[in-house]
């Protein structure tokens, strides 16, 4: 029961990280955003308009691949912290 926890979570956390890069191509809700929140707009990436008109838009696939390395990271340590190996 706890694998299929942990694997949701992982898959959630990567969905979400996924809508917030570039890549995102679904228009799952309408164009007024997830339940009317106007700054979940359908296209995702997220990422790129929160760094639109600052220095670092040139950098936004390097800071969404360290982003996720980090975020992915820090999950695996919290499993591990959680799920002590059997002896």
């Amino acid at each position: 029961m706890k694998r299929i926890i942990w694997l949701t979570l992982a898959a959630l956390v990567a969905a979400i990280l996924f809508y917030l890069s570039r890549f995102w191509t679904f228009s799952l809700w309408p164009r007024d955003g997830l339940f009317g929140i106007e700054a979940l707009r359908p296209q995702g990436s997220l990422l790129g308009r929160w760094l639109r008109g600052t220095d670092f838009a040139p950098f936004e696939l390097l800071i969404w691949a360290v982003g996720v390395f980090l975020v992915l990271s820090i999950l695996q340590k919290l499993y591990d912290l959680l799920n002590p190996p059997p002896e």
